[in-house]
């Protein structure tokens, strides 16, 4: 039977010989250092942590971490947090804006193929998953070896359509930031022109780019319906790098459209069935105000008492 978070903290806490109160005395140093008493874990919280099933706030996860010597994300694992499969809930929403993405600067472990088919060539068209015969997990720094610091990644937002239907919205772009300069040429298609990703004050862009003097023209795709827009340069729009890698999502408006229709259609419903929290019925207390904003979890599901 696998042990629940709070017994593998008390195992912890016995194997590194403390008692409670050991403890509370570290963990209130915690609190003198940062200013702030909700890092001090005393002995019958503690004891409800380990035997009641009561899961430690934040602040007293990182108490925990730094007084039991352990890893915050190895904690946080116990409670069926596991940040290294963060990426698997990135797709549960679509921001509208495009942005640069720094969310998984964090990963400590990738889970990568290393085991090929022996059959497996470039050569040939193939069905990546077939060809794949083991996965791995690996430590993230013994990758960082492979990343080359000049390459940032950006997000095309789920209402920008300024490349559609060449970098459709929801595209994850590769931006070499040593080219960041705008190169003018003739190109005999629009696969071999650049495609840059641009700064400006309302946001991020990734389009064409003519400079003119001072003026940065930023120009969309044909199809898009986007208009060209003239920004003066650099103190309106700076050129971040050119776009040298894409992972684009196939369906086009119509898969975008279905989307978003489901969500406004989830928000429609929500607004016109109001949760009833305390403050609906007339209530002005402190906790009937938190009541009101706190997530309910599904019915399904019991939620976790917390501390």
């Amino acid at each position: 039977m696998e042990l629940t978070g709070g017994q593998k903290l008390r195992s912890l806490r016995e194997a590194l010989g403390y008692t409670m109160r050991d403890v509370e005395a570290a963990g209130r140093q915690i609190s003198r250092r940062l200013g702030n008493e909700e890092f001090t874990v005393p002995p019958s919280r503690l004891s409800d942590i380990e035997t009641k099933g009561v899961v430690p706030s934040i602040f007293r996860f990182y108490a925990l971490a730094a007084i039991y010597r352990c890893d915050y994300r190895e904690l946080l694992s116990w409670y069926g947090v596991d940040l290294n499969n963060f990426h698997a809930d990135l797709i549960s929403a679509t921001p509208n804006r495009s942005h640069l993405s720094h969310v998984l600067d964090g990963v400590t472990e990738a889970r990568i193929p290393v085991q090929l088919d022996p059959g497996f060539t470039l050569s040939k068209t193939t069905n990546i998953g077939r060809m794949i015969e083991r996965w791995g997990v690996v430590p993230a720094t013994y990758l960082s070896a492979l990343a080359a610091d000049q390459y940032s990644y950006g997000y095309i937002g789920a209402e920008d359509f300024t490349m559609h239907p060449l970098l459709p919205p929801g595209s994850f772009v590769q931006v070499d930031e040593a080219k960041n300069s705008v190169v003018e040429g003739v190109w005999r298609s629009e696969f071999e022109r650049p495609i840059y990703f641009v700064e400006t004050r309302d946001g991020f862009v990734c389009c064409w780019c003519q400079l003119s003097r001072d003026q940065l023209v930023l120009q969309s795709h044909p199809l898009s319906n986007v208009p060209v827009r003239t920004l003066k340069h650099p103190q309106e729009a700076e050129v971040i790098g050119q776009v040298v890698g894409a992972a684009i999502r196939l369906g086009g408006r119509q898969a975008l459209d279905s989307a978003r229709g489901q969500r406004e259609s989830v928000e429609l419903i929500g607004s016109a069935f109001p949760k009833r929290g305390g403050a609906e019925q007339g209530g002005h207390s402190p906790e009937a105000s938190r009541d009101t904003t706190r997530t309910q979890a599904p019915s399904s599901v019991p939620p976790l008492p917390t501390t």
